[in-house]
């Protein structure tokens, strides 16, 4: 019988999920200013990492289903983009009281990966181009660093060009 990973000190269900998918990755933390206009943009500036290798987690709604898109924290979400690397027609932001039940995160603090509920993923191509990206580990404060190739790996994502530059 398998044991279920043990939950670590300060651990969130994205951490506990790489932690037992082996993936390589590291938590940087920094302590987060609940005036900050920009959840993303205050993470690259509390990491000193470029904005363009920082990814935010939204949760839009595709013809009624609930997708995940990941794009740089420098730009915006396209979202004809992404209904259509879904094969959807539409796409409209999804209620934030829906996203943060759907996931079991709260907004600013939403991870692709360790969602309450697995939704469909699309990462932007761009993520391609770094060896690691950071993205929310499950708390605002709280930046999860892997590769986009295991994040997609452990999010069944597909890559599509999702994000728009500023």
């Amino acid at each position: 019988m398998a044991k279920k990973p043990k939950k670590q000190p300060g651990g969130t269900p994205a951490t506990v999920a790489l932690t037992a998918a082996g993936t390589a990755f590291t938590v940087h933390a920094y302590d987060h200013a609940p005036s900050s206009p920009s959840y993303g943009e205050e993470a690259a500036e509390a990491l000193g990492v470029s904005p363009d290798r920082v990814f935010k987690t939204l949760v839009a709604d595709v013809d009624g289903e609930l997708t995940v898109a990941v794009v740089p924290v420098a730009g915006s979400l396209d979202l004809k983009a992404l209904a259509a690397a879904v094969g959807g027609k539409r796409a409209t932001m999804a209620d934030p009281a829906a996203a943060e039940r759907t996931t079991g995160y709260v907004r600013g603090g939403i991870s692709p990966l360790g969602q309450r509920k697995r939704l469909r993923t699309v990462l932007d191509t761009s993520a391609r181009a770094h060896t690691t990206i950071c993205v929310s580990a499950g708390r605002r404060g709280l930046e999860v660093e892997l590769s986009a190739e295991d994040l997609a790996g452990l999010t069944g994502a597909v890559f599509a060009e999702i994000g728009r530059a500023a």
